[in-house]
């Protein structure tokens, strides 16, 4: 058989066969890598488009889709994608969105721009562990503010600056009590002088000025303070009857606890969120004799008077205004107590004995525990091997002064006391740190007795009102209705620290108008009208008696420079002696 050069076994196949076949195979190749392709994410190209060549034999055309909806996956994260959609067989676009939650995390943890006090770390972490996301009524839980109330009233009742603070918060605020000044249009004075005495001496009767020095160091205390208006069959029944009892916050509670929103230990909120009534018990939860008793009664929020410390909204019952000084004034007991134990602990041993011999050595027997008189100016001989040495107090004593007064400014800071009215000592204060520092304090009794007055005296004067409009004469006749009047309440003033300056400025102010008679006895708490008339009849008997009084003297820069702090002094309610110079003929 001739050569043909085509290997035994083989079939021979030509050219145009062959390469067609290798196209085929070709094609096939290329629709797999397609397939594959098409089963990856694609990449964002510049400008924010995703590119592809087509894989079609012959064209060389690009495909461009739609700018891309995600960010950029991290290395990686393309080919982990797509395992997870062929392996689990879930979307590719849910699994994409949770690989991003995870890479945009990890990348939060990089992000360095940051709030220092939202870190938590090893150091701080103690620290802020009780921090909390209650609402105000939650935070004031009925146990939490039982225990603050408890606390304060220890530290009260065995701290003698603390009893101080409290009982000059309410002497400054409520002083002798306040007295009304009516304005009524087309009113005469004399009239509108009758409804004021009258309102005055009421509240002489059921002794307002105490009950409202009591509410206030309540207030101060338990955080929040409670009158009922009730009628006192005991008061004049010709005039009014009206009469206010104290009670204490720990009768103002729910009987049982309740889920109902509206519902808030012992109030009860209307639609519009306001107090429509207080459940208030018969008996103190902890008397003596009336045992746990949840008997009491519902009020009407017009018979209630409800005073409280607030520092959040919606807050609905009060925390005490000393609660955040109370570690500090342990903190001031524990270490007093410690200085003094370690005053007594070196006070109490005369000496010590101790062996100056080394461990081998042998010195004198003593028993255990033994004690040798010592008599004073006299010479005691020692055993042999012992040697006599006094206790010394290693506490430093020498930094206690320092130290309590650090700790009573920032107890007293917190009540916006002074330090020399918190701790009744101005030894280092100048006279100018004497004025800023009741500066500040006068503007915050200032505002404590705008709240006093619109939560308390407003109520109790409009049912005072409404009950003298039925005792005949009590109000006279001739004066508009009731809805027509206006009124304020005035209190007593602060002393000026400088006595004779103050009183040169008032008479400049007087002289040059800047201030008014009625302002400057407000201050005092007196009514300017009668102490008008009666110094006009002072003067007109002086007058008979040929006492002639000496003219005011001329205003200098000085006496201009004193009225302007004068005026200052009015902004914190200062108090002023008055005297009116008047000249005759």
């Amino acid at each position: 058989m001739p050569c043909t050069g085509v290997p035994h076994g083989r079939r021979r196949t030509s050219r145009p066969r062959r390469d067609r076949r290798e196209s085929r195979a070709a094609e096939a190749r290329q629709d797999r890598r397609r397939r594959s392709r098409a089963a990856r994410p694609f990449r964002p190209g510049r400008g924010g488009e995703v590119r592809r060549r087509s894989e079609q034999r012959g064209r060389g055309r690009i495909a461009v889709r739609r700018p891309a909806s995600r960010p950029h996956l991290l290395p990686g994260g393309e080919r982990l994608m797509g395992w997870l959609s062929r392996i689990t067989g879930r979307d590719r676009a849910a699994a994409q969105a949770k690989l991003i939650e995870r890479q945009t995390a990890v990348i939060g943890k990089l992000i360095r721009a940051r709030y220092d006090a939202a870190q938590t770390t090893d150091i701080n972490k103690r620290h802020w562990a009780s921090a909390d996301g209650h609402s105000a009524d939650a935070a004031l839980s009925p146990e939490i503010r039982r225990k603050l109330r408890n606390r304060a009233r220890l530290e009260r009742d065995n701290n003698p600056y603390l009893a101080g603070m409290v009982q000059t918060l309410a002497s400054d605020l409520v002083g002798t009590g306040p007295r009304l000044a009516l304005t009524v249009p087309g009113g005469s004075p004399d009239t509108i002088g009758v409804v004021e005495e009258a309102v005055y001496e009421w509240g002489q009767r059921i002794d307002l000025a105490r009950k409202l020095r009591v509410m206030k160091m309540a207030k101060a205390v338990d955080g929040e303070s409670v009158g009922v208006l009730f009628t006192n069959k005991r008061l004049n029944r010709r005039g009014v009857q009206l009469d206010m009892r104290l009670v204490e916050a720990d009768q103002l509670a729910s009987p049982v606890p309740s889920i109902d929103p509206a519902a808030i230990d012992g109030l009860q909120l209307d639609e519009d969120g306001n107090v429509a009534r207080y459940w208030i018990l018969k008996y103190h939860p902890g008397a003596a004799l009336a045992g746990w008793s949840l008997e009491g009664d519902w009020y009407d929020a017009g018979d209630v008077v409800h005073w409280f410390h607030a520092v959040r909204p919606g807050q609905h019952r009060g925390v005490g205004e000393v609660v955040p000084a109370l570690e500090q004034f342990a903190h001031l007991r524990r270490y007093t107590l410690a200085v003094i134990t370690a005053a007594e602990t070196a006070a109490d041993f005369a000496a010590i004995l101790k062996t100056t011999l080394p461990p081998e050595g042998v010195a004198a027997a003593l028993e255990a525990w033994e004690t040798m008189p010592i008599s004073r100016g006299m010479m005691t001989s020692i055993p042999d091997g012992w040697d006599a040495t006094q206790m010394r107090a290693e506490h430093p004593t020498s930094t206690f002064a320092e130290f309590e007064k650090r700790m009573l400014t920032a107890i007293a800071r917190s009540i916006n006391l002074p330090y020399i009215v918190a701790a009744m000592d101005s030894s280092a204060a100048s006279y100018s740190s004497m004025r800023g520092d009741y500066l500040v304090y006068r503007k915050a009794v200032g505002c404590e007795r705008s709240d006093l007055e619109r939560v308390v005296l407003d109520p109790l004067l409009e049912r005072w009102l409404d009950e003298a409009a039925l005792v005949p004469g009590l109000i006279p006749d001739g004066l508009p209705p009731v809805e027509e009047w206006s009124w304020t309440w005035t209190w007593d003033g602060f002393e000026h620290v400088d006595p004779a300056k103050e009183q040169s400025a008032l008479e400049t102010a007087l002289r040059t108008h800047t201030t008014t008679l009625q302002r400057e006895y407000a201050k005092r708490n007196l009514d300017w009208r009668r102490e008008v008339d009666q110094r006009a009849e002072e003067i007109a008997y002086m007058n008979a008696k040929g006492l002639v009084m000496e003219p005011a003297p001329q205003a200098t820069v000085s006496d201009t420079q004193d009225a302007a702090a004068s005026s200052e002094d009015h902004l914190c309610g200062t108090s002023t002696p008055l005297t009116t110079t008047t000249s005759t003929n």
